[in-house]
């Protein structure tokens, strides 16, 4: 049985939360807390297994009560936040001092998907409660932290097959995954770089900017029709789908489309890597890190049918074990990394 604590200032919340949760045989609500300070207490009180903490309180606000709750007693926190640009940066500081995740305070506004929402949100909470806090938090890497590499690549053997560009797929628990990769890497990256990371269209761009900032490499939310270059990072945007296509022959430009298609989740890891093993036969690293589900097995299979090669996250560093374990389960996967490892793998396969 998963133990949960609900955390909001909104009584409407807290019911439509504890209803869906609620729902499910396997998921007991043990409390209601309605603001940062009762939180704490409840916490300590109950000992539930996973919290979802609204970000805006009175008294005492998601990000205060979190910070204590990572120090004193620290547990799986989903943060429930609003769809704003604003939010989207509260909610990245958020996952900075430890949330493993966050679900959209607009819950109730979408009456119309209520049942794919309630499927999905009881999901992550059994996959994050059950997995319990990683053993490495995995923190924010500033400039002085960042690791030595050398400011040269490494003379390439002749005849070893060229990689072309990296394509990494992720999503619960992809952002911190993210922080613990991108900025590791050399100032001269010798390929593009493309991401879908499941995320809501205003959070996107926000976080794009924020790795832009921790990175030596330049990372930026793609835009339609913009070509690809070397040493770049391409986040897909929330709004829509990514891809990569030559619609001239020559140049690789980044595609975004805003239909639904077929794909559960948005920005789709499936889209991007079969676009990518369709332009780069043989010449791509297809990464994918934690998340849930298994966005991104159908497109990598595709890839490794080309020629290309296949990263892996371990169990052990994974806040939800899913995307990556459809991968190794399927036999794709070239190298099963922790995601310390990850960044100087990538280095070494470029």
């Amino acid at each position: 049985m998963v133990k949960v604590l609900i955390v909001d200032d909104s009584a409407f919340m807290r019911n439509a939360l504890a209803s869906m949760l609620s729902s499910d045989p396997e998921i007991q609500v043990i409390g209601k807390a309605r603001d940062g300070v009762e939180g704490i207490e409840l916490v300590e009180k109950l000992r539930p297994d996973i919290v979802t903490m609204d970000v805006e309180m009175p008294r005492m606000d998601g990000i205060a009560a979190l910070k204590h709750i990572m120090e004193k007693n620290p547990v799986p926190v989903i943060m429930v936040s609003s769809i704003t640009t604003e939010g989207a940066k509260v909610t990245l500081d958020a996952l900075d001092l430890g949330a493993v995740d966050f679900i959209p305070k607009n819950l109730s506004d979408l009456s119309i998907n209520i049942v794919k929402i309630r499927e999905i949100l009881i999901d992550k909470i059994k996959h994050i409660a059950r997995k319990g806090i990683v053993k490495r938090r995995i923190r924010p890497v500033t400039a002085s932290k960042t690791i030595e590499i050398p400011k040269s690549m490494p003379v390439r053997i002749t005849g070893e097959r060229r990689i072309n560009l990296v394509s990494i797929g992720t999503s619960t628990g992809g952002p911190k995954a993210l922080q613990e990769i991108i900025p590791k890497l050399p100032k001269d990256f010798p390929t593009p770089i493309v991401i879908a990371q499941h995320m809501p269209p205003n959070f996107t761009g926000p976080f794009a900017e924020r790795l832009n900032q921790l990175s030596q490499i330049t990372v930026k939310e793609a835009e339609e029709g913009e070509p690809l270059k070397n040493g770049v990072a391409y986040i897909a945007p929330g709004r829509g789908h990514m891809r990569v296509k030559r619609p001239r022959g020559i140049e690789t430009v980044i595609a975004i489309s805003e239909n639904k298609e077929e794909f559960i989740y948005r920005p789709s890891v499936d889209a991007l890597m079969s676009s990518v093993a369709e332009f780069f036969p043989g010449r791509a690293l297809g990464v994918i890190l934690t998340g849930m589900g298994n966005d991104g097995l159908k497109g990598l299979i595709e890839l490794k049918k080309t020629g290309g090669r296949i990263f892996a996250q371990n169990e052990e560093t994974c806040v939800v074990y899913g995307m990556p374990k459809a991968v190794v389960d399927a036999g794709i996967a070239d190298k099963v990394l922790s995601i310390e490892e990850m960044a100087g793998e990538i280095i070494n396969a470029v």
